[in-house]
């Protein structure tokens, strides 16, 4: 049944144009917030006090982000499986390039960025979520058969994903960490690893991140003032709670769009982490279940995608799909989280949204690499064959 009704609208549409459309709109949606999020800090921060200096900024990433998708789209998926292991050990390399002075960049006690000079800074860990998905997707097909081998199926991978643990977790990254993590899992499983043994990687998770937690006092203070941020709202609550008065000075329908209060050098990192809490203020409870629902859609959407290329035999066509579901589920749940109370702090970015050119980059990445195999699987049903 929904193979045939796959079938029927591959007649219409060479791909999914209403996530196409869905997709556009979050990225206006956040172009729009960036904007009013970021007028304060931008006119308190930048040399000539230009209100416009991080629109103008993301506009230009967004251009960029764009255009990339549009030359990735064009790209056959068998392509992007031939790619997996070189494109894994660059973003490695990028990984460990953070480190090495006069091309790593700290910032506020982290070494996340490569210095590009007059261009910005890059973040490693954002394309390494991209090259997870596709060496995860192939991986999983190339081991299909020993997937309920300890040894063969899932000691190799264990350790590559505890390599690149350990790189970011020296920068250090906790967010980055449990994404990355995360879309690993979720391909493996998808891909048939044993239950036995996912339930057992399951666990060896939750017991490595109570682990890094104890282990810095700062986030062991992270997690407890989450339990009450009010106890110290001028210290490590400050971001929680103010991110808390946004949202509830929003109430249903916002104050309007413009018109926040704690974008005024109240709410740190307005325009990047907290952007949610800064829309809920303008555009109410309303807005932010909006945008929930499109991204909900939108991950459906590649679920189902991804499911469609499996009844195709496309195999790790199916995983990358689902895999950027995952991604964008596990990125969105932490995000939206984190700006209404639910998680502690952590410094992670809305997906497609928020300010940031290599986020917005390796978002728009994926989402051509889930259209592409939607593509793919119309031009398969209607008899063509990709190139």
């Amino acid at each position: 049944m929904f193979y045939n009704a796959a079938l029927k609208r591959t007649t219409l549409q060479p791909y999914d144009m209403a996530l196409f459309w869905v997709v556009t709109g979050l990225l206006a949606l956040g172009l729009v917030m960036v904007y009013s999020s970021s007028i304060s800090i931008a006119e308190a921060r930048t040399a000539n006090h230009s209100a416009q200096h991080y629109l103008l900024r993301h506009s230009v990433s967004l251009l960029i982000a764009i255009t990339a998708a549009m030359a990735l789209f064009r790209l056959p998926s068998a392509a992007w499986q031939k790619a997996a292991p070189i494109l894994f050990l660059v973003s490695t390399a990028l990984l460990v390039l953070v480190f090495v002075p006069g091309i790593g960049r700290e910032v506020k006690g982290s070494w996340r960025w490569i210095s590009l000079g007059p261009l910005g800074n890059f973040q490693p860990s954002e394309l390494m979520k991209l090259a997870t998905v596709i060496y995860a997707a192939d991986y999983t097909v190339r081991k299909a058969a020993l997937m309920g081998s300890i040894q063969k199926g899932f000691l190799p991978m264990f350790l590559v994903m505890l390599l690149i643990t350990g790189l970011l977790q020296m920068e250090p990254d906790l967010g980055a960490t449990l994404v990355i993590v995360a879309i690993a899992m979720g391909i493996l499983f998808l891909g048939g690893l044993n239950l036995r043994l996912f339930l057992f990687l399951l666990v060896l998770v939750v017991l490595g991140v109570i682990t890094l937690v104890q282990a810095n006092p700062y986030r062991l203070v992270r997690m407890m003032n989450f339990m009450d941020p009010w106890g110290d709202p001028l210290g490590a609550g400050y971001q929680v709670t103010h991110a808390l008065m946004a949202v509830g000075r929003g109430g249903w329908l916002g104050v309007g769009l413009g018109e926040s209060v704690e974008k005024l050098a109240y709410l740190p990192e307005a325009h990047t982490d907290f952007l949610i809490a800064i829309l809920g203020e303008e555009l109410g409870a309303l807005g932010i279940v909006v945008v929930m629902g499109l991204f909900a859609w939108v991950i459906w959407r590649a679920i189902s995608i991804g499911w469609q290329a499996s009844l195709m035999g496309r195999n790790f066509q199916a995983l990358v799909a689902q895999g950027v579901a995952v991604w964008l589920g596990a990125q969105c749940f932490i995000n939206i989280g984190v700006n209404l109370g639910a998680l502690p702090a952590k410094g992670l970015t809305l997906p497609l949204m928020s300010y940031g050119g290599s986020g917005l980059l390796v978002n728009c990445l994926a989402i051509a690499l889930v259209l592409r195999v939607d593509y793919e699987n119309r031009l398969l049903m209607r008899g063509g064959r990709p190139a």
